[in-house]
């Protein structure tokens, strides 16, 4: 297996991960609540769940995985930036930085 693959696998199966959680556990909604995205919670859910699909799918489809890597980066850097107006320390913003990256490089392979 090579490192693209491995690198998609991580990056689709976490995000299908942190969208479960979100509906199981009330830390998930009061955090949305504290970012001021209450509202927004169920939509930005349904683009990290379509964004992990894409990518799975995107190991056959190449433009999808172009896609779908661009946007879940996206979606990351917008939560970085969040995160970065709120004041959250560089340790609890990591993982949004660390999946903007994944998903930077993802896109970037994709492209080639």
């Amino acid at each position: 297996m090579d490192i693209n693959i491995i690198c998609i696998l991580i990056s689709s199966f976490s995000f299908f991960a942190y969208t479960g959680y979100y509906f199981i556990s009330t830390k998930m909604k009061r955090e949305f609540k504290r970012f001021g995205l209450e509202k927004f919670g169920l939509l930005i859910m349904a683009s990290q769940f379509l964004g992990a699909t894409g990518l799975i799918v995107g190991l056959q489809f190449n433009s999808i995985l172009t896609i779908s890597s661009f946007g879940l980066a996206l979606l990351m850097l917008f939560g970085f930036i969040v995160r970065m107006k709120l004041k959250d320390s560089i340790w609890i913003s990591l993982p949004a930085l660390f999946y903007m990256g994944l998903n930077t490089y993802i896109f970037l392979s994709s492209i080639d």
